[in-house]
Formats: structure tokens, sequence, C-alpha cells
């Protein structure tokens, strides 16, 4: 069934997308970037037949709405003049900040244009209005589907609380996340998860011999800062110190772990990395309970052997020993390292399988059969 989707996000990282745009082939350039998990979607919606269309709410409401106007956030520990500005702005109440007001009308007038069946707006929004989003579902008879991949009481903001009757679904990696959504009065929630792979995008990468490049023993790739919500993730790394450890963020490194930051990784450079070390290291931001991050899934799909600690979520997508291997403590992420690291050939074969089994079960293609299903339901 062919549906028109308005996505409402923010564009985090811009540079990729017009690096996407311009490797695209005329007539099909993405609206988001490879670097962020709704390309993904985007490409499934469009081979199953959608009309799409992207409303980027952090661009500014005054002025040209051209991406060329953003820049990608990049994220330090300490305080710095953009942080207190940013802070200072945030206490303002958003229905009173005249260029939210602005960029809300402009969404309206958007969708006005475009005529959606479905919302789909991604978390984190501190802009869209709870009485714009009613307006949207009072004037287009569409369904509103809210996609976040945090804590709701870890990091929501008020609107987004205030908005949670208005969601017919609340896609979620995190089951507990979910039940938190449930609570504030969204009408239902799945937990997919929503993070997938695509088989045309996420594939085994030529492994780099490069000594100043990719190929370390042990590599991570995402977010380390700030500390209250990555503390695990990087006392994890810290454990591993004295192996040949790569790290690769956008975003800054703690102080204790930037000998070994290798620079940033997105799109297909994360695909390169993550395909050129011996063991990737998922260890979930501390606000991720249950798990089911991004990494998980597309480590597996890249054939590459994954440790990920110790999330309910995990054992519920993978067989533990079969697909990856998992850790409660430091000693025991420890002693898993260096055994693997040892036998080449068993580590091979659980990440021949770990490829295997997503290509067959964890395909985004299948999560939007999962939510075509449910609308219907709906």
């Amino acid at each position: 069934m062919s549906r028109r989707v308005l996505f409402i996000a923010s564009l985090h990282h811009p540079e990729q997308l017009t690096q996407d745009i311009s490797r695209a082939p005329a007539g099909s350039a993405p609206l988001f970037p490879s670097s962020m998990g709704q390309h993904f979607w985007e490409r499934a919606m469009r081979a199953a037949g959608y009309e799409l269309d992207v409303f980027w709410r952090n661009l500014p409401g005054y002025g040209p709405r051209d991406i060329s106007r953003l820049r990608a956030d990049v994220f330090r520990s300490g305080l710095t003049p953009g942080k207190v500005a940013t802070g200072l702005m945030r206490r303002l109440p958003s229905q009173f900040n005249p260029d939210y007001r602005r960029r809300n009308q402009l969404l309206l007038n958007q969708a006005r244009r475009f005529r959606p069946d479905i919302i789909w707006l991604s978390g984190d929004n501190r802009i869209i209005l709870p009485a714009t989003l009613e307006r949207l579902k009072r004037d287009h008879n569409c369904a509103i589907i809210y996609v976040s991949g945090v804590s709701p009481i870890v990091f929501s903001h008020a609107i987004e609380r205030t908005a949670a009757r208005l969601y017919d679904l609340v896609l979620v990696n995190d089951y507990y996340h979910g039940m938190q959504w449930l609570e504030l009065g969204a009408r239902r929630v799945e937990c997919l998860p929503y993070a997938a792979i695509d088989p045309d995008f996420h594939f085994p990468q030529p492994k780099t011999d490069s000594p100043d490049a990719h190929l370390c023993d042990v590599g991570f790739v995402g977010t380390l800062v700030p500390d209250h919500l990555y503390s695990e993730r990087v006392a994890a790394l810290e454990s591993l110190r004295d192996f040949d450890l790569g790290i690769w963020s956008m975003h800054e490194a703690p102080t204790s772990l930037k000998p070994f930051h290798r620079g940033s990784a997105l799109g297909r450079e994360m695909l390169q990395v993550l395909s050129s070390v011996k063991i990737s290291i998922n260890a979930h931001g501390d606000f991720m309970r249950y798990g089911g991050n991004m990494r998980l899934f597309e480590t597996a799909a890249l054939g590459t052997f994954q440790i990920v600690d110790d999330r309910p979520g995990v054992g519920e997508w993978f067989n533990i020993g079969e697909h990856l291997a998992t850790f409660r403590e430091h000693d025991d992420l420890r002693v898993k390292v260096r055994y693997y690291l040892a036998n080449d050939a068993e580590r091979q074969r659980i990440a021949a399988s770990a490829r295997e089994h997503v290509l067959a079960h964890h395909r985004y293609d299948q999560r939007l059969a999962r939510v075509e299903n449910i609308l219907d339901d709906i």
C-alpha cells in the first residue's frame, strides 16, 4: 500500500548528506545522510512505493531553508559559550520562542502542500509543539509515529511528554523505554527494535592494512561523552587500554581514552572501520538498559565479531555464543577479548553466523512490514 510519509527530524550530519547527494545518481538524491538511521527507513519506504518528504526542525525559521546553514554538533566536555547560549535558549518555553513558532508554521505549510498520511517524528523534539501535531492530525487525518532510542525519563523535553497522547505508535529499541511512553499516554508502543540493516549498504568492506588507518585488534565506533550518559561504555574501553585499541568518534573522547582516538567515522567510513577491526566492542549507553542500538545489527551485517555488554534484548535478538559474545564485568571482557584474539577460526565463524542471522531476520524492509501491519490495526 502506497503511503505519504512526512519525516520531522533534526539533521545531525549535514556535511555527510551533502556528500551523499553528490554521489547519488540523478533524480535519486537521499533525504537523509547515510550516517543516520532514518536513511535506511527511507530506502525501505521508497522500495515499497512510498512518497516521502522531510521537514528539518533544526533549520532556523527565518532565511532560506538550506542545509548548508547547518553544522554538525560535536560534543565536548566542560562549559563552552555555545553550551551556555543553548542552555539559556532552552529555558525559554518553546511556545514563546519566535523562531520556533515560525518553524511550526513552516511545518504546517509544508504539510498542507504534501498532504501526509503519516507523520514520522524523530525523538529529541524540542521545537514542534503539541498544538502543531494536533493540528496536523486534524487537518490531514494522519497517524503520528514517534521514533526514539532513548528514555523519556532521562532525555525527553516537556513538549514531547505532553504530546505523548497524540502518538498513534511509538517505535523504540529498548522495551523499558516503551513502557515509559505508554505511561505517558501513547496509544501503542512497539519494540521492534527499530534499528536494523540494509543488505545493499551494510556488507563487509575490504580490510585495510594501512598502519595509520583502521586496522586494529579491538575497535569502537560511537559516542563517549558526556560521562553521565556513557560512563559504563567508557569504563569498558578503559579496561582494554593495554590491548591494540582504536576508537572512532566525531565527538570528543575523555582524557583517559584520547590516546586511542583515531578521528571520526560516519557513513561508509564507519563500514570500513568496523570491517577492518578484529573485535568490535559494543557497550550500550547507560540509559539503554534493554539494549538494541544500531551498532548491534550493523556490526553483525559487516561480518565482524562483536562483544556486547549483557542486556536482555541482546539475547532476544541473537543467540549468545553462536552470533556474538557478551560480557558483564571488565575482567570477563578482558578474558574474552584475549580468548577470541587467539582463536581466529572461532571468531570468524561466529561473525559469519551473525551476518547470516541479521540478513535473514533483521532487515529494514522486515521492520517496515511489521509497522505496516501495526498501522492497519490502529
